[in-house]
């Protein structure tokens, strides 16, 4: 008898078309010997594994001979089904690097202290001037895109789920899409663990530099700031689809943990705009950590809207024109301390115009007012001389709080990867696994949202039949 939740399982892949997969995989068959186990059906194995909640390879492989609906929904016969070997030989072939990490394993014995955030922000850049550095390199001079290990997941990911998520209509419009990136800590132990591999021991110096063999060497020290405390691990950065009602993710990057979420979107943009060059960017969400004016002037120059949260380090009264200051928000405030009225912003000429606050219909209510004019004081501030402070949509106004508040779509994302999908539970001591089970769960959230999007009974259509 099948349970509710069976067929759920059962519907969800019934949407799935897989076949791609042993194109994308092609040419890590041989032509000659034995058939290979399908590569499709491994896949669909692995993403049943995700949404069983089932953490380990071994514990599903004795899950697929325990429980025959799972061999066939998988695509394998009962009594039939692969073990653990074909499943990582499934894994190695998604992976074109000979080396399951993406750095050598023997690293120097790290000495530098991690910095630490304060409580509740971000960990500060150790590199002044970094992000202006990478914005100039990668983004304006259009540095060349090299092949990376992960091309063969993210053509996957691409072509089997956000391109079938882009047809359905739930990412919202691509041809004028809104972006929402952030990072996310992966804690992956409690500690680094590292091998001698000298001979100072011998020699009686207990203590030494010399480089260590690390099993887990793409990983480090970073900052978590919600949790307020220094962890172990990766960071994930990752794209979603702020106008999907899904919280849809589009694109990750697995990082070592110290890594700034202001560096990783350098990166993540230029690659995303690789793999997707028919998507056209409108908007893009933030938060405080990207508060970089590099990342301004760029979006600009792209006519891309950036609804960035600014950073309180770089917040505070500052003097603007004559006897006119600005407030952390980049409103003007008049002599009188009051900040001025918003009246509009000219799209051709890039300012917004800013009138005095006491103006009223019969003229100007204030007892010392700053011009002769009936009209009142009027200030102007120009985009292009200071984007962050001057964006064309005002801070704090009903359609930057309207349009911002889908940042939360890729921190509601993340959730469902990290608690839903158990994403820290997978105990792995590779790179590579770890971006298998991340591009796997990010597969799974399309999924859920096709069953959502989709409506379909296939129990009431098969019992029937």
């Amino acid at each position: 008898m099948l349970l509710a939740k069976d067929w759920t399982f059962i519907e969800k892949f019934w949407l799935a078309d897989l076949s791609n997969t042993a194109s994308v995989l092609s040419r890590q068959y041989a032509i000659r010997g034995i058939k290979a186990t399908d590569s499709a059906d491994l896949f669909r194995s692995y993403l049943l594994m995700l949404q069983v909640g089932c953490t380990s390879v071994t514990a599903w492989v004795d899950e697929l001979r325990r429980v025959p609906l799972y061999a066939i929904i998988s695509g394998f016969f009962p009594g039939h089904t692969p073990g653990v070997g074909t499943f990582y030989d499934f894994f190695a072939r998604l992976w074109p690097s000979a080396s399951p990490h993406l750095t050598g394993r023997i690293k120097p014995k790290r000495k530098k202290k991690p910095v630490k955030g304060k409580k509740g922000e971000k960990a500060p850049t150790t590199t002044p001037k970094k992000v202006e550095r990478l914005v100039r390199r990668i983004l304006i001079r259009r540095s060349a895109i090299i092949s990376l290990p992960t091309d063969r997941l993210m053509a996957l990911f691409r072509e089997c789920f956000v391109q079938v998520s882009a047809s359905l209509g739930i990412l919202g419009d691509v041809s004028a899409l809104s972006i929402a990136g952030d990072g996310t800590p992966i804690r992956t132990a409690a500690y680094p663990r590292s091998q001698r591999i000298c001979d100072c021991r011998k020699q009686g110096k207990d203590s030494c530099a010399c480089p260590r063999l690390y099993s887990q060497p793409d990983c480090d020290i970073g900052w978590d700031s919600h949790r307020n405390c220094h962890y172990f691990g990766y960071h994930l950065y990752r794209f979603t689809a702020s106008d999907s009602r899904y919280d849809l993710p589009l694109y990750p990057r697995l990082c070592r943990a110290s890594r700034h979420d202001s560096v990783s979107l350098v990166v993540s943009i230029r690659e995303f705009e690789h793999d997707d060059p028919d998507w056209t960017w409108k908007r893009v969400l933030l938060d405080a950590a990207h508060d970089a004016m590099p990342f301004y002037r760029y979006f600009v120059s792209k006519d891309i809207l950036a609804f960035i949260d600014l950073n309180k380090r770089h917040t505070g009264i500052k003097k603007y024109k004559d006897d006119i200051t600005l407030s952390d928000q980049g409103t003007p405030i008049c002599q009188k301390g009051l900040a001025m009225k918003n009246n509009g912003y000219d799209v051709k000429r890039g300012r917004r115009k800013y009138r005095c606050p006491l103006m009223k219909k019969g003229g100007c209510t204030c007892d010392t007012p700053c011009s002769d004019s009936a009209y009142g004081r009027c200030v102007y501030t120009y985009t292009h001389d200071n984007p962050r402070l001057f964006p064309p949509v005002a801070r704090n106004s009903e359609a930057w709080n309207g349009t911002y508040k889908r940042r939360t779509s890729v921190e509601r994302s993340n959730k469902r990867e990290k608690i839903d999908y158990k994403l820290e539970a997978g105990r792995h001591r590779s790179t590579n696994m770890w971006l298998i089970r991340i591009f796997g769960i990010m597969m799974c959230q399309h999924l859920d949202a096709w069953h959502h999007e989709i409506e379909i009974d296939l129990k009431s259509t098969f019992l029937v039949a």
